[in-house]
């Protein structure tokens, strides 16, 4: 296992006793988290690549901080999250998102964050959620792609991925931005929020923008620089019909 002064250099960092490299920046992102005897990882199903070393694996239905999701919405199917946990001789997990792009990681210290559900990956410490955040009812009106919204509370660490680069934006208080929700890919539950058409009748009508999100401080916003719902309508152009 590399030393801690090499894995700084490189953007691997030791945060809650968890060292983690990411690789291939921002295109082609890959998570590998280094984990010590007892210190474990949860990512969600099918994100694992490889696995190194002394490392054993739990799967559980719905459980810690996937619980219930997707069970009360949409198709109702159940989603599964594994748990790698080093065993006495430690070992490596490396994980990936399901869509090209970028991962950041976001430490969490007793307080709460607003996360798109595709855009979660993994996350290590003692950290809750609740799915669909009451909170997001507005946003969730307009939701032009099926999105599910997830509140992430506690002490530890999540890591979320984007399509495209991950952008972040820290807003002071009173400060705006406003972005197409499609973008969003987390952001603090400070963050106040409304949702609002995209410039006068004629922008809104035909601009392609619909409604968009008006984001207010203090917090801070990660914001993703793709989109999958315009990449999926180019593709689906030549699909056998």
């Amino acid at each position: 296992m590399p030393d801690l002064l090499s894995l700084q250099s490189k953007r691997r960092v030791l945060v809650k006793l968890v060292n983690f490299e990411i690789i291939g920046k921002p295109a082609y992102s890959t998570l590998k988290v280094y984990l010590s005897p007892g210190e474990s990882v949860t990512a969600e199903a099918g994100a694992m690549i490889a696995m190194e070393g002394d490392i054993a694996i739990e799967t559980r239905t719905a459980g810690g901080l996937l619980r219930g999701l997707l069970r009360k919405i949409t198709v109702g199917e159940s989603v599964f999250a594994n748990t790698f946990r080093a065993g006495q001789r430690g070992g490596v997990v490396w994980l990936a998102p399901s869509v090209p792009g970028d991962i950041e990681y976001i430490e969490l210290k007793g307080n709460g964050l607003i996360v798109q559900d595709y855009s979660y990956l993994a996350h290590h410490g003692n950290v809750d959620y609740e799915l669909k955040w009451a909170g997001l009812r507005g946003l969730l009106a307009d939701d032009k792609s099926g999105l599910i919204w997830m509140r992430i509370k506690g002490v530890g660490g999540v890591w979320v991925n984007g399509y495209g680069s991950i952008e972040r934006k820290d807003l002071k208080p009173g400060e705006t931005i406003t972005v197409d929700n499609n973008n969003i890919v987390a952001m603090d539950d400070t963050i106040r929020f409304s949702v609002t058409k995209f410039g006068g009748w004629k922008s809104f009508l035909l601009g392609g923008e619909g409604l968009v999100v008006r984001i207010e401080g203090p917090g801070t916003v990660y914001l993703q620089t793709r989109t999958l719902p315009p990449f999926a309508e180019i593709l689906n152009r030549f699909l056998p019909k």
